[in-house]
């Protein structure tokens, strides 16, 4: 008889930490888990520390592993043989489904206490049997092919696998609260992005649009970096802003050097209004302390000053080369690099200030009518969702 692969195991990360309020991150994963499945048939099941997948179409399998294992909050996944829990049921689909040639080891686990035998018992058990029935496969406990994982759970089911696959890891998006990326269109904000949402953080993406200057070419690369990001923090509503009015402006009526210093707390500005409108709790950038000009700790002062709302800055003490190799793993680094320019590379002043004061800075932007200029910008933002 051929057995099948019937059911994907899910392991969460965290979760076990989270003491009374567990079942909060459960329920917000497992909705996750649901929801991210929802374009195929399958049944979702919860029980203790653990979720499963079953009755999907073998044909999905693979597409079904690669949507897990970007959700966050999942630790590891495998694809299982579901038996029942009597010592013969296992023993049969084990015959069944182990490599025949190989060396190999036998670990199990035991939730449930009322199996007959121990973890040790068992595992002595079935690799007695295999190697009875067998003759090209031998036991290596530590040098071996294949591990044969059998895990006896508390819910009246074993289940048998070989392969366990790494997850995502962190939290549920949706269980920290919600935030708003400054998506510029870059290397750096899709990962501060994808850092932030590892942690619970249900994202909104704001993305400051200077048309002439900028091409549409660069507007639908922010929107391909969304949708990447959407693979794994969920649905995301790109809020793209209308900025070229406002960079003319500081063009015109203030000095260069404190030009990008200027136009940070503007974005601030705009973000914090948008956030509000949004219930978002927190603006996030893709800073990286001394990366350039208006990443130092004085640039960093002038432009939190412009908004009340906490500012996060998932990648304040990492290099380039480490940004660039996560941009890799989530796939957006090829997006970022595409030779489209976006709002931060317009009137780039060739001194830029490394040390702007806040004193001038408020100095200079009394040219400005500030209110009017972030009132029209956040009037014609659009909305698009992904």
């Amino acid at each position: 008889m051929k057995y099948n692969v019937n059911c994907i195991i899910i392991r969460p990360g965290e979760l076990f930490l989270k003491g009374k309020n567990k079942f909060l991150f459960e329920n917000c994963l497992f909705n996750n888990i649901k929801d991210a499945l929802k374009e195929y048939e399958a049944t979702i099941l919860k029980s203790q520390n653990r979720f499963y997948v079953e009755k999907f179409n073998l044909s999905n399998l693979n597409d079904i592993l690669n949507i897990l294992k970007k959700i966050f909050g999942i630790s590891t996944i495998s694809q299982a043989y579901k038996v029942s829990i009597d010592v013969d049921s296992i023993k049969n689909v084990v015959m069944n489904v182990i490599p025949k040639e190989g060396t190999f080891r036998v670990t199990t686990k035991r939730a449930y206490k009322k199996f007959p035998m121990t973890s040790m018992e068992f595992s002595a058990y079935l690799g007695a049997e295999i190697l009875k029935k067998f003759n090209q496969l031998s036991v290596n406990l530590f040098d071996y092919d294949f591990n044969l994982n059998i895990d006896i759970r508390e819910n009246n089911f074993a289940y048998i696998f070989f392969e366990t696959i790494k997850g995502a890891g962190g939290l549920p998006v949706g269980t920290s609260g919600k935030a708003s990326l400054l998506l510029s269109g870059g290397i750096d904000s899709p990962v501060a992005g994808f850092m932030i949402a590892k942690r619970g953080v249900q994202l909104i993406a704001i993305h400051f649009y200077s048309f002439p200057y900028t091409s549409e070419l660069a507007l639908l690369k922010v929107k391909d970096l969304v949708k990447k990001l959407s693979e794994y923090a969920k649905k995301i509503d790109l809020f793209i802003v209308p900025f070229t009015k406002i960079q003319e402006n500081i063009y015109k009526k203030c000095p260069d050097s404190y030009m990008i210093t200027i136009m940070r707390r503007f974005m601030m500005r705009i973000a914090e209004k948008i956030s509000k409108n949004n219930n978002s709790e927190a603006i996030v950038t893709g800073e990286s302390l001394g990366q350039v000009a208006s990443q130092t700790i004085p640039s960093i002062i002038c432009t939190d000053n412009a908004t009340i709302l906490p500012v996060l800055r998932p990648l304040i003490a990492f290099d380039k080369t480490e940004i660039i190799d996560i941009a890799n793993d989530i796939n957006t680094y090829d997006i970022s690099i595409r030779p489209f320019q976006d709002c931060c590379t317009v009137f780039v002043p060739q001194k830029p200030a490394i040390k702007p004061k806040l004193d001038m800075v408020k100095k200079f932007e009394n040219e400005l009518d500030i209110e009017a200029l972030v009132n029209d910008a956040v009037a014609m933002t659009t909305i698009e969702s992904f």
